[in-house]
């Protein structure tokens, strides 16, 4: 085969040759033609030099036919072993490529000066892996962004500075990828292929790694943005992680301060207690209080047992401690309230035990106490309940019973009404507390019924009363219309009963009874009372004189719910009445007036002739006038006594006169305690010793003088005095008190006599009133009422307390501080004005 193909090779060689002689020939002809045509040169005129020329000429041509055959047959001949080699790189190629495919992978190459060029893309079955060529090439599109930024770092070295790389690659979707880079000249090739064998479990546990570290870090994070301390402790004790709060508690600078100094947050004992706790393989919890920040706070610690070392926390319950105090102060002021409430109130808690009870539950069901303690169940309260018959009677109690214990299940609020065998009501409630528990509240209302049925029959009683009353009556709403009225309000205004059932208007009402008292001024006064909407409203009455010459009181209340209450009373009777008692009182005034000045002109008249009754008495019973025999010394005596007895009656009587005319006249000085004691004493002495009575003085120390009128004063003492004398039994004490008292004197003369009845001390400071309650005492009844004008005149007060056949005790009252003084002198002029 190969010979004969040389022969065909040397017979295509001599083929060439022929042909490029002839070609040789034709050139020379061709050259030979063109330079006798061109230069005019006829074949005969052709020399030497001619011929000379045309056989260079065509010994070139041959040359160069030779130079061009000998350039052909190379090129052919290169051509030919181009096209070989061509094809022989065409089947390399393929196997490559084959090659290339056989393998699951996606080679991705970069030439410089040229685009890259995804060459191979046979991987499949990668999670998250795309399988468009176009977004393999966008590696933050499918990549995890951590693997991105890897992958991106290792090819810019790759390209910088051919520095070839292999990592392991994460998909967004879970999936692994081997990513291998390499580069040689100016070419860069990346291949990406699914990971098996050992590779995987690599991938697997670099994933692992990955995460735990993650784990660990974000654990990490979130333990040292805590407030509580938190530490890691190896088996041997040393501490070898804590987080920012522990470097705080502790007040170091740094971790690694404390992981060097070893700084311990527990005391040596909670750390013995902690050990002794790791060493039986059990977590380790307790409340101690610790030093943190300079200041000592309840920490609740909790260390566990992890994997060969002790994970601790401090956990600062200072605010819990402080709500649970509170907390529990609370609830003890509201147990105490509880306890203090009528109501009965048990508490049983999500198990249907009773957790809390107060006294009134205690006492309206007569439990033992110990036995609620124990915590009995709510269905164990009801059977012993129904044992002790206190129980409602109930047809079935066992469903009686799952209706009232339903409030636990389904949440249902009970509310029903017990009546007990012993006569009682209980109004039962039951709601279920939010931890599942159930509150009942018990409340008697046995008292409330019989005061509500009692409160219905005096309301029906009180209507039957209204009715039958002479005064009209009406109430208006809060909308002004009638609500309430009676028989007799219908009767004074002439308005129909049949009118007034419909409820009217106010405004109607008033129109209606507008015919018999036009007064529109009064009817507008009511009507915007009735209407108006105020905070204050205002309670007024007055009389309306109407056109029939009758006279109705009226008057308008406002009622605590609103409502407006107006009463009508006709008052003509009652009016006319009234003029002539008031006629007879004036006619009362001006004889008592009249009275008054009689009585004073009579006592000044008798005062001059029993002054000199008197003068002439004592000057007969002077030794100057003769001596006396026993009986004229006698009568002498008691015409002496009778005058100055009814010389003190006139003067009393002028007295009254005088404060009724209102012309009374203090003169108020420095009146020492003492000598106006002992002035009053010695009126009454006598009379004293004659009924061999004791007379008891007794003064504070701190009293010794005050501003007052002497005079006055002598006497109310002396007339007190007098009377306590006068209805004291022979060989009895009167007792004289005087002290000081919140910037008064007070004068208390006391004795133990027969005492006034209880039902006549309101009557003992009137004019004339006299009575010898049994005793020898007789006066005009003038005494006490002339104490009690004077002691009124000074500003005083005079109070009186008796008990029959006990004795009678008067306090006198006189304030320290004395009335303004007229025109700078130590006289001030007091009248006392009496009322008509």
């Amino acid at each position: 085969m190969r010979g004969k193909t040389k022969r065909t090779q040397k017979t295509t060689t001599r083929r060439q040759l022929a042909l490029l002689l002839l070609a040789a020939g034709a050139c020379v002809t061709a050259l030979l033609s063109t330079f006798i045509s061109g230069h005019g040169v006829r074949p005969e005129q052709l020399d030497l030099r001619h011929v000379t020329l045309i056989a260079v000429v065509a010994g070139a041509g041959f040359v160069a036919g030779l130079i061009v055959w000998h350039m052909t047959s190379s090129a052919r001949r290169e051509a030919r072993y181009a096209k070989a080699e061509s094809l022989q790189l065409r089947r390399n190629l393929a196997a490559a490529d084959a090659i290339i495919r056989a393998e699951p992978q996606v080679l991705i190459f970069w030439e410089q000066g040229q685009a890259v060029r995804i060459v191979a893309h046979t991987l499949s079955g990668v999670p998250g892996l795309p399988d468009n060529n176009t977004e393999i090439l966008r590696f933050g599109h499918w990549l995890e962004a951590k693997g991105a930024q890897s992958l991106k770092s290792a090819l810019d070295q790759l390209f910088a500075q051919g520095r070839a790389f292999n990592i392991i690659l994460k998909t967004l979707a879970g999936g692994n990828v081997e990513a291998e880079g390499r580069a040689a000249g100016g070419r860069a090739v990346l291949r990406l292929k699914d990971i098996a064998g050992y590779k995987l479990e690599l991938a697997t546990i670099h994933n692992q790694h990955a995460a735990l570290s993650r784990d660990i870090r974000s654990s990490r994070a979130l333990l040292n943005t805590l407030p509580m301390p938190v530490w890691l402790r190896a088996t041997d004790g040393r501490l070898i992680w804590v987080n920012t709060a522990y470097i705080t508690a502790v007040e170091a600078q740094s971790e690694a301060e404390v992981l060097e100094r070893q700084i311990e947050l527990l005391e040596s004992r909670q750390r013995k207690s902690v050990a002794k706790s790791m060493a039986q393989g059990e977590s380790y919890k307790a409340r101690v209080h610790l030093v943190t920040g300079g200041e000592r706070r309840p920490h609740d610690i909790v260390v566990l047992p992890v994997d060969g070392v002790m994970a601790g926390a401090a956990i600062d319950v200072t605010a819990i401690e402080t709500v649970q105090g509170e907390l529990e102060r609370q609830i003890a002021a509201y147990d105490r309230t509880l306890h203090r409430v009528e109501t009965a109130v048990a508490i049983f808690n999500r198990e249907q035990q009773l957790v809390f009870f107060n006294d009134a539950y205690r006492n309206l069901w007569q439990l033992d106490a110990e036995w609620l303690r124990t915590q009995p169940s709510d269905s164990a309260v009801l059977d012993r309940l129904r044992e002790q018959g206190k129980l409602p009677s109930v047809v079935n109690y066992r469903d009686w019973k799952a209706r009232v214990l339903a409030c636990y299940q389904t949440g249902t609020e009970l509310e029903d009404g017990w009546h007990l065998s012993d006569g009682r009501v209980l109004h039962v409630m039951a709601e279920q507390r939010p931890d599942g528990g159930v509150t009942y509240l018990f409340a008697d209302e046995t008292e409330r019924l019989s005061l509500e049925s009692r409160y219905n029959a005096f309301i029906d009683v009180q209507r039957e009363t209204l009715d039958s009353l002479s005064e009209g009556v009406a109430v208006f709403g809060t909308d002004g219309r009638l609500k309430l009225y009676n028989a007799a309000f219908s009767n004074i205004w002439k308005i129909p009963a049949r009118r007034l059932a419909e409820f009217p208007h106010v405004d109607e009402v008033i129109s209606l009874a507008s015919a018999l008292h036009t007064d529109t001024g009064t009817w507008s006064r009511i009507s915007r009372a009735v209407t108006a909407f105020i905070d204050e409203r205002e309670t007024f009455d007055g009389r309306m004189t109407r056109a029939d010459a009758s006279v109705v009181d009226y008057a308008l209340m406002p009622l605590p719910d609103g409502a407006t209450l107006l009463t009508f009373a006709d008052v003509t009777d009652a009016r006319r009445a009234e003029r002539a008692l008031v006629e007879r009182n004036d006619a009362l005034i001006a004889a008592d007036r009249l009275k008054t000045q009689f009585i004073g002109h009579i006592s000044y008249e008798l005062r001059t002739p029993l002054t000199n009754i008197i003068g002439f008495t004592e000057l007969l019973a002077s030794p100057y006038m003769g001596e006396l025999n026993d009986k004229q010394r006698e009568y002498v005596a008691d015409i002496m006594t009778s005058s100055k007895t009814l010389l003190a009656i006139i003067d009393d009587i002028l007295d009254l006169a005088t404060i009724d005319a209102g012309s009374m006249e203090l003169r108020l000085t420095p009146v020492g305690v003492r000598t106006v004691i002992d002035s009053a004493i010695l009126g009454i002495r006598e009379r004293a010793i004659r009924s061999r009575l004791t007379i008891e003085i007794a003064v504070a120390d701190d009293v010794s003088e005050f501003m007052a009128d002497e005079a006055r004063m002598r006497q109310v003492l002396y007339n007190l005095l007098s009377n306590a004398v006068g209805f004291s039994k022979a060989g009895e004490t009167v007792s004289l008190t005087c002290w000081r008292e919140q910037g008064n004197v007070v004068f208390s003369v006391e004795d133990h006599g027969v005492g006034i009845p209880q039902d006549q001390i309101d009557r003992v400071f009137q004019r004339f009133e006299s009575r010898s309650q049994g005793s020898k005492h007789r006066g005009a009844g003038l005494g006490l009422s002339i104490v009690k004008s004077l002691v009124e005149l000074h500003g005083g007060v005079i109070e009186i307390t008796s008990e029959e056949s006990r004795g009678t005790t008067v306090t006198v009252r006189i304030p320290e501080r004395p009335l303004p003084v007229e025109d700078g002198g130590t006289i001030l002029v007091a009248r006392h004005n009496r009322a008509a």
